[in-house]
């Protein structure tokens, strides 16, 4: 007879939540005041997304949010972590709020309370008002500072009945992508002010820290999403260790580094120094960014796989975050990225859930007694209706099973992690990629705005009602 098999199960107080963004779902682009973001502008420039598609209806979640908390509680989730449009509350990016822009996030967060869901608000999830882009956007000074008064006002507003805040999701993507690569908003490809717009990100973080403090009740907790990478060398020969170092300085410690440690990392400042002198990090710039974090939010979706390059490399980048002759690796164009072996998603993503356990515990590691959430962690699939509008995917459950025990194990060996977040609640605007790659557990039909439930979602929603992971079915 088989061996019996143990149920992973989770501690009673985890939090099972899903993850989205505004500007991915909500749409209303031009409604109750909104202006466009950089996102906007970048959907319309043609050739930047897939199709030309744009967030201008998204999957209308702005009008629909009370079916989609229905939704939400329907499935048994008591966690759910959406972000703020800035522009939906800051018009131009500075001055007084449009107070209906804030409406529309209140009565978001009081429809969650009512269903027992606790809300988990992003202040920063990459859409910027147009106008501070137009002023400069993050390798600008000013752009951190402006995000302070954007973050004081909206602590103002919800941080009565919100007690999880993020300050921003994925600095590295907002960084590297937009400003390096120029495959994410606002599409420029300048490596110096790849690092400017990085050490502004930082600083937006810790004064939007000491902002959000400044007008919540002490209960709340503040926390940063990073979607650290697990780097792996290619092999042992000290060439490809150098490199695996190189990109996880400009994947992790550029952001880690000072905001864990109050410091960059020597070997990053040294790897950059013909790019940038590092001028613009101002005195006492290293002690607001350093502000201490109640929690600590890792977003992981697959590892990487580097070596030393033999020639300075040439064409499009094949390194996970789209094809660009750009480089989002400034100082590191030497270096090779590999595909990792294995499974693969809509992506191209290897699936690899001993990269989670693996970030999870370098971060139990760089960061001790610091609360830990899976902030994102999901897979793109090509999922499809059956002849009786079901949608079966059991391909994410496997990839949902295999992650949340990778979770699991590393709650055994002692790290503090107290929730997860599904990316994504539903199919949506996935960026450049537009409506063509679908993360969601739950089914957007994009004709009708129709939202089904896929298996998936019953899965999880077994999972977030019982604590237990139930058993992934084999053929």
């Amino acid at each position: 007879m088989p061996e019996p098999v143990t149920p992973v199960t989770f501690p009673p107080a985890f939090l099972w939540g899903a993850a989205t963004s505004a500007y991915q779902i909500e749409g209303a682009v031009r409604e109750d005041g909104r202006t466009p973001s950089i996102w906007d502008t970048f959907s319309h420039t043609p050739g930047k997304t897939a199709g030309g598609q744009t967030g201008d209806v998204a999957v209308d979640h702005y009008h629909r949010y009370r079916d989609d908390v229905a939704l939400m509680a329907d499935l048994g989730l008591n966690a759910y972590r959406f972000s703020v449009s800035w522009s939906r509350v800051q018009p131009t990016g500075r001055g007084p709020a449009v107070q209906v822009g804030l409406d529309f996030y209140r009565r978001l967060v009081d429809e969650l309370l009512a269903h027992g869901i606790k809300p988990a608000v992003t202040l920063y999830h990459w859409d910027l008002p147009q106008e501070l882009e137009d002023a400069g956007g993050w390798p600008e000074r000013d752009t951190a500072l402006r995000f302070a008064e954007y973050a004081q006002i909206v602590g103002e507003a919800l941080g009565d009945r919100v007690e999880n805040w993020i300050t921003l999701n994925e600095p590295w993507c907002s960084a590297f992508l937009g400003y390096g690569s120029g495959v994410h908003a606002p599409g420029r490809t300048e490596p110096a002010a790849t690092l400017r717009a990085a050490h502004h990100l930082n600083l937006a973080h810790g004064l939007g820290a000491t902002a959000l403090r400044s007008v919540m009740p002490a209960r709340n907790q503040v926390a940063v999403s990073l979607n650290s990478s697990v780097v792996r060398p290619l092999s042992q020969e000290p060439a490809d260790l150098a490199a695996a170092r190189r990109i996880d300085d400009l994947a992790n410690g550029v952001f880690h580094g000072p905001m864990l440690h109050g410091a960059y990392p020597e070997s990053l400042l040294a790897a950059t120094a013909q790019l940038t002198d590092w001028s613009y990090v101002r005195d006492g710039d290293l002690d607001t960014i350093h502000v201490p974090l109640d929690a600590l939010g890792l977003n992981y979706y697959t590892p990487a796989l580097v070596s030393a390059a033999s020639e300075r490399l040439t064409g499009p980048r094949a390194d996970g975050h789209g094809a660009s002759e750009h480089s989002p690796w400034p100082g590191a164009d030497d270096v090779l990225f590999h595909q990792t072996p294995g499974e693969r998603t809509e992506m191209g993503w290897t699936i690899d859930p001993s990269g989670l356990h693996e970030l999870i515990m370098r971060y139990t590691r760089e960061a001790p007694g610091l609360p830990l959430y899976i902030t994102e962690n999901g897979a793109a699939y090509d999922d499809k209706p059956d002849a009786d509008g079901q949608v079966h995917d059991p391909e994410r459950i496997a990839y949902l099973h295999g992650h949340l025990a990778a979770v699991r194990r590393a709650i055994t060996d002692g790290a503090d992690v107290r929730g997860y977040y599904l990316w994504s609640l539903m199919d949506n605007f996935e960026w450049a990629y537009g409506y063509d790659k679908r993360f969601g557990a739950v089914y957007v039909d994009y004709a009708t705005l129709e939202r089904t439930p896929k298996s998936s979602a019953r899965w999880y929603s077994g999972a977030a009602r019982t604590g237990v992971l139930p058993a992934v079915e084999t053929a």
